[in-house]
């Protein structure tokens, strides 16, 4: 038997990794990170909790213990996971449909829907619960995105012509927004929590009534990444691999429009996460959206529950609430995302 050159054996011996066991052992790091993430939200509060106390809460006490725990921080915790999840594929998604690494849900005018829908309803029907109009934003968010496709060009919508159509439905509906609230006061009290962005007002009741949304959209969204991938590589080239364009930018549509405006629907409309954890996530999994929309789906959580417990901490006793955090974190990311951007085109 004759031996193989030193050469070889070196090349055998120092061979890297393969690509795809280091992405599956960072989405595994990933989970774990948002377990320590989901963890830290049981136990920080107004008044912070031990381990020990949050287990007894949850499985032992219907006590002190089990009405902080089970009744505020576990339907707090649970619409953080869901929604940060359903704002992370959704602006994947989008960035993908409209092959615009900045884009986010709210360049389609989903937000400005939902947040036009709830003004709508509060002002002229008189409805001021959070289980009452959540769905009204969440037909608004829907409205708006079946409108954005149709002006967008249907069945020739192209990337450009969808997102001049949101942005030029969102600054319409925010324009009736603003006048709406000047002339009415209660709708102005209503709207300046809701579009705040908050997960503070969770409860088992909204989460109920948003889950099948979100499971649907995540499906939906997940079964998306190969004829995402084509697409993102142009329409010819696209059409050449077998991809229905039409079909693709369609359900791609409704998946973000379900997830975005459940998420907006439940929450309020909380901005960058859908921008920031995908792009993120893209600089170190590559183009490929097999593995952009999982890690998207479990670090954008980790962004939104992060936020809201350091929300907790800086305001105490008081809180900070989630929408004002990311949007104070997300500025500067995307001030130097643009700005990375440009230096790269020059």
């Amino acid at each position: 038997m004759v031996d193989s050159p030193p050469e070889a054996r070196a090349q055998t011996v120092a061979a890297p990794p393969d690509r795809r066991v280091i992405r599956a052992a960072g989405l595994l790091v990933s989970v774990l990170v948002l377990a320590c993430v989901a963890v830290a939200s049981l136990v920080i509060g107004a008044k912070d909790l031990s381990l020990a106390q949050v287990w007894h809460g949850l499985f032992a006490d219907s006590g002190s213990y089990g009405d902080v725990v089970v009744g505020e921080r576990l339907s707090r915790t649970v619409l953080g996971l869901l929604a940060g999840a359903a704002l992370g594929l959704s602006g994947a998604v989008l960035q993908a449909l409209t092959r615009n690494p900045l884009a986010d849900p709210g360049l389609l005018g989903i937000n400005a829907g939902a947040s036009a829908a709830v003004v709508t309803a509060v002002t002229f029907l008189g409805v001021t619960s959070l289980s009452g109009y959540v769905w009204f934003a969440f037909l608004g968010a829907a409205a708006v995105g079946a409108l954005v496709w149709f002006l967008g060009g249907s069945r020739g919508a192209t990337p450009v012509r969808l997102a001049l159509a949101g942005t030029a439905i969102s600054a319409a509906l925010y324009g009736y927004l603003q006048a709406v609230m000047i002339t009415d006061q209660a709708a102005l009290g209503t709207m300046r929590f809701w579009t705040v962005g908050s997960l503070s007002s969770a409860d088992n009741g909204t989460i109920v009534q948003v889950l099948p949304f979100f499971a649907v959209g995540t499906v939906l969204a997940l079964a998306l990444a190969r004829p995402l991938n084509a697409l993102e590589m142009g329409d010819d080239t696209a059409r050449a691999l077998g991809a229905h364009l039409t079909r693709t930018r369609a359900l791609a549509m409704l998946a973000a429009t379900v997830l975005c405006g459940a998420a907006t629907a439940a929450c309020g409309p909380i901005v960058f996460v859908g921008l920031m954890v995908p792009h993120v996530v893209r600089s170190f999994t590559g183009p490929d959206l097999r593995w952009i929309l999982p890690y998207a789906t479990v670090l954008s959580p980790v962004l939104l529950l992060g936020a809201d417990v350091l929300g907790r901490i800086v305001a105490r006793p008081s809180e900070l609430q989630v929408g004002i955090v990311t949007a104070v974190l997300g500025g500067p990311v995307f001030i130097h995302l643009v700005r990375r951007r440009r230096t790269a085109q020059l």
